[in-house]
């Protein structure tokens, strides 16, 4: 049981580590001054990084779920808010988002891969 424990708390701390990559991404890559890449990193860094801190407390499956949700946001997010044509916000929601998202659906997983009831 406690290396179940400790493969979770290893995913929310990876967890909010991309979200504090993904929250100063905009000044490390140079797109802060962009509004919608830059806001997009803020807000989805903060909503990424809370659901880690609320995963390290208690989990809940439905928190990895809204976390793949934001990963998968992240990565579709430059065209639908059209700043594809910004190579450095590109390619850091499309890493970050595919990095999220792969770490919640495994944390999904390795959930489902326990004995007892999902929450």
């Amino acid at each position: 049981m406690a290396t179940v424990i400790e493969g979770k708390k290893t995913h929310d701390l990876v967890s909010l580590i991309l979200a504090a990559c993904l929250f100063v991404s905009p000044w490390l890559f140079g797109f802060a001054d962009e509004t919608m890449p830059a806001w997009n990193s803020w807000i989805v860094g903060i909503a990424l990084g809370t659901l880690a801190v609320a995963l390290r407390l208690a989990f809940a499956e439905w928190q990895e779920w809204a976390s793949l949700a934001l990963g998968l946001w992240l990565f579709a997010s430059p065209w639908v808010l059209d700043f594809g044509g910004n190579t450095n916000a590109l390619w850091t929601h499309l890493g970050l988002g595919v990095l999220s998202a792969a770490l919640s659906a495994w944390a999904i997983l390795d959930n489902r891969d326990q004995p007892g009831p999902h929450a």
